[in-house]
């Protein structure tokens, strides 16, 4: 699959340096690229970190749609090429295994990688929508924190300070869309087995918090086998359900998804190594049903958000002595109530509440039964909207941890925006932000539009 990844991205190169950018609106039918458009962003992104630079990046999105005039269907290509002057988030451009070999990076080297975002057909058959191809798709509505958006694994390189559509990882997915009444039936077939991508050692981001990796016994070697990941292409596919409606001035929506976990466990195994005992983890991957629902509605300048979904298999760290491999087997129901409210002109405050709920109380485990996690933004827009002044804020209560991040934008031109901004970890190292405490960085960028 690699072959038609460079073909594709380097056809969206050479349209955008070839100079065309054509509409069936106005070129001639005669003319072969009329039923093209294409256009690029470009980034420039330098994170400076409390001890060192943690990155100079610089990232290149080219885009190239075709719509023929008259036939229904378009053909959409997305990639994004990627080079960074310090090879610290990533030290070595290591290609993940969690990643199949089909939806995986291409690397240049250790400061440059290319890889193909997007590259979906979309057609009408009959009364339904069909698309198919390498995707996203989004059923969650939280900000910051994520609940039902689970559907597409993420990419942790930079924890969770990247914007979802950047770390989210698209896979090669066929999905469609059926008007079933009032309502539409969504339909998702994910044969790309694909799953987090996890930071290496070493990187600014790489997790530490026993939360998320338990307490190996002090003293004692560890051994880390390679991830064992599921490869089927047919049965471990993941397939889902999500069906959409209208109750009144309310938007609703249900969803069903049966999936691979994609966080691998962690189970450890004592055994008598060459130097003596040891502890041999092999890193594997589990099924579980997830059932949810979301709804959104308002009165006057409030907006509400809801958000539920139960998990049937959730697997967690655990200093159970009994519990021979170190994990523990629980479902976990979670919900987030969010408020967003528009009362002052050209302002938003969104206040949203997280919680997750263990069904079974295990003895041993590195998080508390009851999770919850608050978050906090305030944004105002100033002349016309060209300048941006934002924060937000999560925090953990049971940890006492969190992260604040403040950040000024600035539309110097249509399509070209500056920005700077902090990203402040406190708590302690247990925490799924305070093992980040060391990680606080300033963020300088510029975006502009080709």
């Amino acid at each position: 699959m690699r072959g038609p990844i460079i073909i594709v991205l380097a056809l969206v190169a050479s349209s955008l340096w070839g100079g065309f950018s054509a509409s069936a609106d106005s070129a001639p039918a005669r003319d072969p690229w009329a039923d093209w458009s294409a256009n690029a962003r470009v980034e420039l992104e330098w994170a400076r970190g409390v001890r060192a630079d943690q990155k100079a990046e610089i990232t290149l999105r080219p885009e190239l749609e075709w719509k023929p005039r008259g036939a229904g269907w378009s053909l959409r290509a997305v990639g994004r090429i990627r080079g960074d002057a310090f090879d610290r988030m990533e030290p070595g451009h290591p290609h993940p295994s969690e990643v199949s070999s089909f939806s995986r990076r291409l690397d240049a080297g250790d400061h440059v990688d290319f890889e193909l975002r997007e590259l979906v057909f979309q057609a009408p058959v009959g009364k339904a929508h069909v698309e198919l191809g390498k995707l996203q798709t989004v059923w969650g509505r939280a900000d910051g924190l994520k609940l039902l958006d689970v559907v597409n694994p993420q990419d942790f390189r930079e924890f969770i300070l990247d914007d979802f559509d950047e770390s989210r990882i698209p896979l090669w997915t066929v999905k469609v869309e059926v008007p079933v009444g009032p309502v539409v039936a969504e339909l998702v077939f994910i044969p790309d087995p694909s799953f987090d991508e996890l930071p290496e050692a070493g990187s600014p981001f790489a997790f530490t918090s026993e939360r998320l990796l338990g307490r190996p016994p002090a003293g004692l070697p560890v051994v880390i086998d390679d991830v064992d990941r599921p490869r089927r292409i047919g049965r471990d596919s993941d397939a889902g359900m999500r069906v959409t409606g209208q109750l009144g001035d309310w938007d609703w929506s249900a969803a069903y998804l049966y999936h691979w976990d994609d966080r691998p466990l962690l189970p450890g195994t004592l055994e008598i190594g060459p130097a003596g005992p040891q502890l041999r983890i092999t890193p594997r991957y589990e099924r579980t049903h997830l059932v949810g629902a979301t709804t959104t509605g308002g009165f006057g300048d409030l907006t509400i958000r809801g958000e539920i979904a139960w998990r049937s298999d959730r697997f967690l760290p655990t200093a159970d002595q009994t519990d021979l491999d170190g994990v523990a087997r629980t479902g976990e129901l979670g919900y987030v109530l969010g408020f967003d409210w528009l009362g002052i002109r050209d302002t938003l405050v969104s206040f949203q509440v997280f919680q997750s709920w263990l069904l079974n109380n295990r003895a041993g485990l590195y998080r508390d039964t009851l999770d919850t996690n608050l978050t906090l933004l305030a944004r105002r827009e100033f002349m016309n909207e060209r300048l941006r002044v934002e924060a937000i804020w999560i925090h953990n209560l049971n940890d006492a941890d969190g992260i604040l991040r403040p950040k000024v934008s600035y539309e110097l031109r249509t399509g070209l925006t500056v920005w700077t901004g902090i990203d402040v970890f406190y708590g302690r190292s247990r925490g799924l932000f305070g093992q980040f405490d060391r990680s606080d960085r300033w963020v300088v960028g510029v975006e502009w539009g080709i």
